[in-house]
């Protein structure tokens, strides 16, 4: 999903970083609200509420259309991608 995402907006996969959270401790210290959990420009595409616990689970989104999913609606991960790519690009981005 994140690849063909990335492909259709014209994002080199270069840009893209997977970080595997391997232990408890770490997704705490990281505030990792599960998995799938996608951050574009640093911001997670969907914020947790705050009620969402952190830790090693799965992560389930809130679609668009109201519906649960254990993947976030292409839509906002459009979106997101289109705000980074409104912003000004850095030299070595060129």
């Amino acid at each position: 999903m994140v690849h063909q995402e990335m492909d259709q907006q014209g994002i080199g996969r270069e840009r893209l970083e997977v970080i595997e959270i391997r232990t408890e401790d770490d997704a705490v210290r990281l505030g990792f609200p599960g998995s799938p959990t996608i951050l574009v420009g640093g911001e997670d595409i969907q914020t947790p509420g705050p009620d969402q616990p952190v830790g090693l689970s799965c992560r389930v989104y809130l679609r668009r259309n109201g519906r649960i999913s254990p993947l976030p609606d292409p839509e906002e991960l459009r979106d997101a991608f289109a705000k980074i790519g409104d912003e000004p690009k850095r030299t070595e981005d060129r």
